[in-house]
């Protein structure tokens, strides 16, 4: 289908996936923000754009809604490796795809409907070096300090191929929204992440459970993100206020996460489709100016 696009979600997070080869313009960061628009695009938190790999079995370039490029996306990797098998793109039900923040693995759990109702990707080694993320401290940025608008946070910083800041409450203490989006928009921003960073506001409610709150780099307040999950999960079994695995429970749903002793971390959660369909003439005129 020419200008064809294929939507889906994972726990209320959604993106549009699109075969360049199929399309009448070239994917950018003004036509990704066009295509999410809610109100004049598609609508979406991110574009999920097929890619060719030497690497992998496929290539996956991931465009945040306000035009950005992310490097990986949990909830966006199980969505694509949906979008690969519903559409006959593959019938492998366990597969490699190529991201900019590393090579993946992911297999695929077929329901009673012959769907991939549910995913499990290897989202790789939890990195908490300072140069990993990056950021301007040096070290590991485990349990480290941070000014944040005349306010003292604690705060843990891992990458799991794209960066994150966790920031942990006591156990039987809460986050609130307005927290989140006082701090969320002031930590992606702070000095010391050049690259901004996702942020994790964070509760351990049991010896392997974590409920937490998301801002994410370049989408803001998110109700599910699979890296974010992995990264809180991966820092929380660090500092040791959770053991693995760990279910992840946000907003939008709950997701579990495996931390294996050398760093690896697996994540496993549902993903759904929502809509297959062709953009309008119009509006690819729009994109192609």
């Amino acid at each position: 289908m020419r200008n064809g696009f294929f939507k889906g979600h994972g726990l209320g997070n959604d993106y549009l996936a699109l075969d360049p080869a199929e399309l009448d313009f070239r994917v950018t960061p003004r036509r990704a923000r066009l295509l999410c628009d809610r109100h004049e695009g598609v609508g979406g938190d991110g574009v999920l754009l097929l890619a060719a790999s030497r690497k992998a079995h496929f290539g996956l370039r991931i465009f945040n809604p306000d035009g950005s490029e992310a490097e990986k996306s949990g909830n966006g990797l199980r969505i694509f490796a949906r979008y690969l098998y519903a559409t006959g793109r593959t019938r492998r039900r366990r597969f490699r795809v190529e991201t900019r923040g590393g090579l993946v693995d992911v297999a695929l759990h077929l329901d009673r409907h012959g769907e991939a109702g549910d995913v499990t990707v290897g989202i790789g080694r939890a990195r908490f070096e300072a140069a990993a993320l990056p950021c301007t401290l040096s070290g590991e940025l485990v349990d480290r300090e941070l000014d944040v608008g005349g306010r003292r946070l604690r705060f843990t910083g891992v990458s799991v191929g794209n960066p994150h800041c966790v920031v942990f409450r006591e156990p039987g203490e809460s986050w609130t929204a307005q927290e989140l989006r006082e701090l969320g928009p002031e930590l992606e921003h702070h000095a010391v992440f050049p690259r901004r960073t996702n942020v994790q506001l964070a509760v351990a409610t049991g010896p392997r459970a974590l409920r937490l709150l998301i801002w994410e780099r370049g989408a803001g307040e998110t109700a599910a993100s699979g890296t974010s999950a992995c990264a809180a999960a991966a820092a929380a079994v660090r500092v040791g206020r959770v053991k693995s695995p760990v279910t992840v429970a946000s907003p939008g749903g709950s997701l579990w996460v495996e931390v294996a002793d050398d760093g690896q971390v697996t994540l496993r959660g549902p993903v759904a489709e929502v809509a297959r369909g062709r953009l309008s003439a119009a509006l690819v005129r729009r994109l192609r100016r």
